[in-house]
């Protein structure tokens, strides 16, 4: 799905301050409230916005810990039957299936290293699961993160060309470090 301009600087703006509202969104881009309103409806109906849900940290939670285990599953059930029961999981947050040398990979939290042993264990006893292999996240460099394909996506629709990794200022895209966070 394109998007243009005006689509990337309303999702820009309600990315960095997702409690902002239609009223305020409508003023501070200078367009009308029904614009914004109707604007958001499409691009949730079209499946660009995916959630105006609370973003939350599972470390503020108490699961301090992350991995990504590699599973390597029975092919005769299938993917989905699998993901499914992995589901069920509490701290499994993340789920996808993989090309290389797993079949699935998972993101898991847990409280402690040996919390993360007992999730480990639980994973493994998932019918379909013949074998697990984790890696630990010591530190997150990148968080999860979605604005630069916005302006990507935006700045392309405007220009007709594909955009680069740059903003209009040849920087280099990213979140911002934390004292460019205090300067704004």
């Amino acid at each position: 799905m394109a998007i243009d301009e005006l689509d990337g600087r309303l999702l820009e703006l309600f990315t960095e301050e997702p409690r902002i509202g239609v009223l305020e969104a409508s003023r501070r881009l200078g367009v009308a409230r029904g614009t914004v309103q109707a604007r958001l409806d499409r691009l949730a109906r079209q499946g660009v916005i995916r959630g105006f849900g609370p973003e939350i940290d599972p470390a503020a939670l108490g699961y301090g810990v992350t991995a990504f285990v590699t599973l390597q599953i029975r092919q005769v059930g299938g993917h989905d039957v699998v993901a499914r029961r992995l589901a069920g999981v509490p701290e499994v947050i993340e789920v996808h299936t993989i090309t290389g040398g797993g079949d699935m990979l998972c993101r898991v939290v847990a409280r402690s290293n040996m919390d993360l042993q007992r999730v480990l264990d639980v994973i493994v006893e998932v019918p379909g699961v013949e074998r697990a292999s984790s890696v630990l996240s010591l530190a997150t460099q990148v968080p999860m993160r979605t604005l630069p394909l916005v302006r990507a996506a935006s700045a392309s629709a405007g220009a007709g060309a594909g955009a680069g990794d740059s903003d209009r200022s040849g920087k280099a895209e990213g979140p911002p470090l934390p004292e460019e966070r205090r300067a704004r």
